[in-house]
């Protein structure tokens, strides 16, 4: 178990992690998710639950955020016009404020998913994320979030951006870390 000191230098270190592999996969990807967006995901007892999952960081406060990107969608009907004004959004300074971001992830699934509904079960799950010789195993709790939520709105307006053809009736779940029982490990050969 990590101290309370090492758990928030570990959360920090994770943060700007996930800042600098989003703006580098907007930047470099057309804002694909990298590995590092997509961690593996196991029960507490070490049963993969999913081999990847799509997760979002979204800032501690996403309205401003959440509405620009919903005015994107609104704004125009081409998803061309859409993707260059995201993307162009997401390559600029919005990562690069690690502070500026919460460490509750979250991700979108369909309605009645059958893994979200496992994910909700279970309660906890352990996220894996791998990129660039750096790892971390982060366990966290599991929760649903309301639509209302503003976290569940940064993840809708967020995700309808790049798939214009999502249908409103979906979950967003939030993984909230267990820092004290997270870890992290950096490749140092090649």
């Amino acid at each position: 178990m990590l101290t309370r000191a090492a758990a928030q230098a570990l959360r920090a270190e994770f943060i700007g992690w996930q800042c600098r592999v989003r703006q580098l996969a907007a930047r470099q990807d057309g804002g694909r998710p990298s590995a590092g967006m997509r961690p593996r995901v196991t029960s507490a007892a070490g049963d993969e639950l999913a081999a990847a999952v799509v997760v979002l960081i979204s800032e501690t406060e996403p309205e401003n955020s959440t509405q620009f990107f919903k005015y994107q969608v609104v704004k125009t009907q081409d998803p061309n016009e859409r993707y260059d004004k995201v993307l162009e959004f997401l390559q600029g300074p919005y990562f690069q404020q690690p502070a500026r971001f919460c460490d509750v992830l979250t991700a979108l699934f369909a309605q009645r998913s059958e893994l979200a509904a496992r994910l909700l079960d279970h309660e906890r799950c352990v996220l894996d994320f791998e990129q660039y010789r750096q790892r971390y195993r982060i366990p966290c709790a599991v929760t649903r979030l309301a639509a209302a939520h503003p976290r569940h709105q940064a993840t809708y307006w967020h995700n309808r951006l790049f798939n214009e053809h999502l249908p409103p009736a979906i979950e967003v779940l939030a993984f909230t870390p267990d820092w004290a029982h997270s870890a992290s490990h950096c490749d140092q050969d090649s």
